[in-house]
C-alpha cells in the first residue's frame, strides 16, 4: 500500500532543493517537443519497434551452464601476484591464497579464457588504493575483450571470494560505463541491448568480500553485463559517486545480504540506470541520508541512446538506519529522473529508448518488506501504478 500522508512543506522544499536543485531543467524537459517517431511514445512496450538498417551481429557465446572450473595456476603465477610492482596482471586460471598474503597489482580477468576461473583469496588484501587514478585504483577487473575479426569474447562463471579489496571492482563487456564511442555507436540499432549483453561478461559472482572504496565506486556493473551476483560483502570507505552502479542494459543481478557502511558525497547507494530484473534483497544501508536505491533510465548522456527500461527489479527485505530522516533523500525512489537532465537532449533522433522520450519508465518493480528504521514511509517514492509498494515499515513517527 503506498503511502497516504502529505509531506510537511519544510520536507517538501528540502527534498526538492536536494534531489532537483535545477528546476529549470523541469521547465525544460516538460516543453520538449514530442520526438518525430510517435510510434512507442507513450506506449512502454514499444518503444524498439522500428529497426535501422545497419544491425550489429549479436555474438554466440557459449551458455554458462557448460563452463567448468578452470584449473588451477602454476606455482609461478601466484609468485607473480604476490611480487612487488603495481603493474596490472591477467591471469585466467583458478587460485587460492593465504590470509597473510598482500597484493597490489591490479588483478585482470578478461575473455572467455578466464570463463571459469575461480580468485580465492582465503582473506588475502587486494591493496591498489596508493593508485594515482581511477584505472590504478581498480583491484579487480572482469571484462570482454575485442578480438582481432572485430567481436566481442566474454568471459562467464567467475567467482571471486573472500578477499579484502582496498580499490574498486569493475565488470564490463563494450565499455566501461555506458558512455563511450563503441556504446554510442552500437546504440543506434534497435538490437542494442541484446547485442551489450551477448558481448559483456555473465555469472559473475563476488562472495564473502570487504571492499573498501579510495574515494569511487566500489562496484560498477557495466552496460550489457547479465546475472552479476555481490553476495555477503561489506562495502565500506568513500564514494565521489555512488556506491554500486548498475548501468544501461545489465539485467538479473544481484546484490543480497550485504552490508553498506559506505559514505557517499551526495548519491544514493545504489543506482539502478536502464538495468532491469535484478534483485537487491535483505541488505543493510547504514545512514542512508543522501539515498538508498533510485531507479531511473539515464536519458542521452554522452549522446547514447538508453535501450532498456529499469522494470521487474525486486527490492525487498532491506533494511536502511537513519540517523535523522529529516531531509533525507528517498530510501527507494522509483522514477527518481524523468527526463530533468540537461543531457537528455544529447542522443540523436531514433525511434526507440531515451531517444523516443526521455522518461524513466521503471514500471513492473517490487518494494516489499523494507524497513526504514529511524526513517518514514513517506522515504519511499512511487508514482506509477504499475509498481508493486507494500509490506514496507517505518520507525522514524514523522
Amino acid at each position: 500500500m503506498q503511502p497516504t500522508k502529505s509531506i510537511p512543506s519544510i520536507a517538501v522544499s528540502l527534498i526538492l532543493s536536494a534531489c532537483q536543485s535545477d528546476l529549470a531543467l523541469v521547465a525544460d524537459a516538460a516543453l520538449r517537443a514530442t520526438p518525430q517517431f510517435s510510434a512507442g511514445h507513450n506506449d512502454v512496450d514499444k518503444d524498439q519497434s522500428t529497426v535501422p538498417s545497419i544491425q550489429p551481429t549479436i555474438p554466440e557465446t557459449t551458455p554458462v551452464e557448460n563452463v567448468n572450473q578452470t584449473p588451477a595456476c602454476a606455482s609461478d603465477v601466484r609468485a607473480k601476484l604476490l611480487a612487488s610492482g603495481t603493474n596490472p596482471i591477467s591471469f585466467g586460471c583458478s587460485l587460492r591464497l593465504s590470509s597473510a598474503d598482500v597484493i597490489n597489482h591490479p588483478l585482470i580477468l578478461e575473455g572467455s579464457g578466464a570463463s571459469g576461473a575461480v580468485l580465492d583469496c582465503g582473506g588475502a588484501t587486494i591493496d591498489v588504493s596508493a593508485g594515482e587514478g581511477r584505472k590504478q585504483k581498480t583491484a579487480i577487473v572482469v571484462r570482454s575483450k575485442k578480438t582481432a575479426s572485430g567481436t566481442w569474447d566474454a568471459p562467464s562463471n567467475i567467482t571471486v571470494r573472500n578477499c579484502k579489496i582496498n580499490g574498486f571492482v569493475r565488470i564490463y563487456g563494450l565499455g566501461e560505463n555506458a558512455n563511450g564511442e563503441i556504446m554510442k555507436a552500437s546504440s543506434f540499432n534497435a538490437n542494442h541491448t541484446a547485442f551489450a549483453q551477448a558481448s559483456a561478461p555473465k555469472n559473475v559472482r563476488l562472495e564473502n568480500m570487504t571492499i573498501k572504496a579510495p574515494d569511487g565506486i566500489p562496484l560498477y556493473v557495466g552496460p550489457g553485463v547479465t546475472r552479476a551476483a555481490l553476495v555477503n560483502s561489506r562495502i565500506d570507505g568513500k564514494s565521489t559517486s555512488v556506491g554500486i552502479y548498475l548501468d544501461a542494459e545489465s539485467a538479473n543481478n544481484t546484490i543480497s545480504d550485504n552490508v553498506f557502511l559506505i559514505a557517499t558525497e551526495k548519491r544514493e547507494l545504489i543506482a539502478i540506470d536502464g538495468s532491469a530484473g535484478n534483485t537487491i534483497a535483505n541488505n543493510t544501508f547504514e545512514r542512508p541520508e543522501n539515498g538508498g536505491i533510485f531507479v531511473y533510465r539515464n536519458c542521452g548522456e554522452g549522446g547514447v541512446i538508453r535501450h532498456q527500461k529499469p522494470q521487474f527489479n525486486q527490492i525487498t527485505g532491506n533494511t536502511f538506519r537513519y540517523g535523522s530522516s529529516f531531509g533525507a533523500k528517498p530510501a527507494v525512489w522509483l522514477n527518481s529522473r524523468n527526463g530533468t537532465s540537461s543531457y537528455c537532449f544529447l542522443d540523436p533522433a531514433h525511434p526507440y529508448g531515451s531517444s523516443a522520450s526521455n522518461l524513466d519508465f521503471a514500471q513492473r518493480n517490487v518494494v516489499r518488506n523494507n524497513k526504514l528504521e529511524g526513517g518514514s514511509d513517506l522515504l519511499i517514492r512511487n508514482d506509477d501504478p504499475s509498481n508493486e509498494i507494500g509490506g514496507n515499515t517505518a520507525t522514524g513517527g514523522w
